[in-house]
């Protein structure tokens, strides 16, 4: 069909798809401003469509945008809130255990100060006086002797009492010095006493201080997230990827001991429940051993925000102190039931593992199933196991929690970068298109380029007929005509 077409003009291909291309040109020519108009135009509306496209994406990324702030500093706010709540706690404590005792701690530091400073007043050092009569006495023995007996004796007498007055004076002063020193030993311990109350109070003082620096930053930090301001969000957005990634590992951990877990007690299970009977495409024994994780994890959820430590369940937060503690008490013994459960089918699966090991040998005819000297450390290994975990897979709320609020600013990053990066194709394509329009005309315009060069020559050769002469060539003209 397409042979005889093209050789409808001539039986030479050539000639005849000559004659074609020169008729093709032909209704190209004449079909040049409507297809000029459709290429222009479909390239203007690719153009359109995709900048309409485009801007709708950036009001939608800018409304994403604040969404993603607006979560981040209302988790930030949480946090903060949390911290200062934490910290006013801690100032309580501190004011409950130490300052409360204040005044008793100032009545017996103003008691001790009282006895140190009777002490001090009763060891000052007043040397005794001598008596009065010791100057007369003193007079009398500053009378020279004449030689007279009686006055000789007189004066031995007199030197003799102002000896034994001396003598006494001092054994008087060394007592009052002794009595002093007992004094000023006394108030050593009064003395440690009175330090040590004091380094009480500095250290209560050193702790309030401290708390009050750290309340200080927390407020701060509360007063720019409630400004809104733009580094806290990218702090807080920064903090939120750390937590995913971090709480992301830790799940990842928290999956590998739950798939240990349920290798401990999956072969029990088979015997307890039947190895045979399937639900769907699993089999019974697995789905409960799953379920019994999973029961697992649900009370240490519940155990956790009974504690407040986390706050996935608002309703178990605002319980009353009683039911919260009954509700731990609960919670904890169901965990600890499971655990010795799950302690005693790890137990079962050693027995169950030594059973068959004793098949096995038995039908390979080896004979008699030698025990083991140790066998007893597996067992009790993984008797260990088998309780502990259910404890530690209890602390995968903590990691939960923490991976949920921190995904919701993940995600609402990425979107942001997906929405951003489709209206930048989106701009990409539509100006594309727009000057892919205009490659287009041009390609048509080479296409049909012969017509196009002999209109431009005949266009211009009757511009040039019709070009009014000169004022030069008409002052020629007329000066011919004149002569």
């Amino acid at each position: 069909m397409f042979n005889e077409i093209l050789t409808v003009w001539s039986n030479q291909a050539g000639i005849s798809a000559t004659i074609w291309l020169a008729i093709l040109v032909f209704v190209a020519y004449l079909a040049r401003n409507p297809a000029h108009a459709l290429i222009r135009s479909t390239g203007r509306a690719i153009y359109v469509a995709c900048r309409l496209f485009s801007t709708s994406l950036r009001h939608l990324e800018s409304n994403l945008q604040r969404r993603n702030k607006e979560v981040v500093l209302a988790l930030g706010q949480d946090a903060c809130e949390r911290a200062i709540e934490r910290e006013f706690h801690r100032v309580n404590a501190v004011v409950t255990r130490d300052l409360s005792a204040y005044p008793a701690l100032h009545r017996q530091i103003s008691d001790t100060i009282d006895r140190i400073e009777v002490d001090y007043q009763a060891a000052t050092d007043a040397p005794p006086l001598p008596p009065a009569w010791l100057d007369a006495v003193d007079s009398i023995a500053s009378i020279p002797r004449t030689g007279d007996a009686t006055v000789c004796s007189i004066l031995d007498n007199i030197g003799k009492t102002l000896e034994s007055a001396h003598q006494e004076t001092q054994k008087a002063y060394r007592k009052s010095t002794l009595g002093r020193h007992k004094l000023l030993g006394a108030m050593q311990p009064q003395w440690r006493n009175l330090g040590q109350s004091l380094t009480r109070v500095k250290e209560t003082i050193d702790g309030l201080e401290e708390r009050s620096i750290e309340i200080d930053r927390q407020m701060k930090s509360y007063e720019s997230i409630r400004n809104k301001e733009d580094t806290v969000a990218r702090t807080l957005s920064s903090s939120s990827l750390t937590q995913f990634f971090i709480s992301t590992l830790v799940l990842v951990i928290a999956v590998f001991g739950g798939l240990i877990n349920f290798q401990l007690i999956a072969m029990p299970m088979s015997e307890m429940v039947g190895g045979t009977s399937y639900i769907g495409p699993m089999r019974t024994s697995d789905i409960a051993a799953l379920v019994i994780i999973m029961v697992e994890i649900a009370m240490g959820l519940f155990l956790m925000e009974s504690l407040r430590i986390t706050h996935l369940f608002p309703i178990i937060g605002s319980m009353d102190d009683s039911m919260r503690k009954r509700m731990v008490v609960i919670t904890f013994s169901i965990l600890a039931i499971l655990a010795t459960v799950e302690a005693s089918l790890a137990y079962m699966r050693d027995l169950l593992a030594l059973d068959r090991e004793a098949l096995t040998q038995s039908l390979a005819g080896t004979g008699v199933v030698a025990e083991a000297e140790f066998r007893w450390i597996p067992s009790l290994g993984q008797m260990i196991m088998g309780f502990i975990l259910p404890f530690a897979l209890a602390f995968v709320a903590i990691p939960l929690e923490s991976f949920i609020h921190s995904m919701r600013t993940v995600l609402g990053m990425i979107a942001l970068t997906l929405i951003h990066s489709v209206a930048f194709v989106a701009r990409l394509v539509g100006g594309t298109a727009r000057q892919f329009s205009n490659m287009l005309v041009s390609l048509y315009d080479l296409f049909i380029m012969l017509p196009l060069g002999i209109e431009r020559l005949i266009t211009s050769s009757i511009k040039r007929k019709q070009k009014p002469a000169s004022a030069d060539e008409v002052r020629d003209l007329y000066m011919e005509e004149q002569s």
